[in-house]
């Protein structure tokens, strides 16, 4: 066994189960609705775990109209205007949030939550 097989053994057992965690934003945000609820959860075992939780905390924040927007395993992004909406994922806060504008498509966009593992 080589030194990088050792590293990468060793590392496994001290590693926790969690953290390669995932997470999810959930959103209630009719169209021209200027300040969108949403919840969101991390440290999740799964993205569905995480999806549930995100619902969940949506709900709980008094919004009854609460869908899944993004599951992520780094970070995601969820951004909106009064007609568009965007989300975005990826291994930084700046590429989930980048992509979420992007994906937006107008100027008029602005994140409304952006979270990171």
């Amino acid at each position: 066994m080589n030194n990088l097989s050792r590293l990468l053994m060793l590392t496994s057992l001290i590693l926790p189960l969690g953290a390669f965690a995932a997470g999810a934003i959930a959103v209630d945000d009719d169209e021209g609705d200027t300040d969108p609820g949403y919840g969101v959860s991390t440290g999740a075992a799964t993205r569905d775990e995480a999806a549930q939780d995100a619902l969940a905390e949506c709900r709980k924040q008094g919004n009854k109209n609460c869908k899944v927007a993004v599951r992520f395993d780094k970070c995601g992004a969820y951004a909106s205007s009064r007609k568009n909406s965007g989300i975005g994922y990826g291994a930084s806060m700046d590429v989930a949030r980048t992509k979420a504008m992007n994906d937006c498509g107008t100027s008029a966009c602005k994140i409304i939550v952006a979270e990171c593992e």
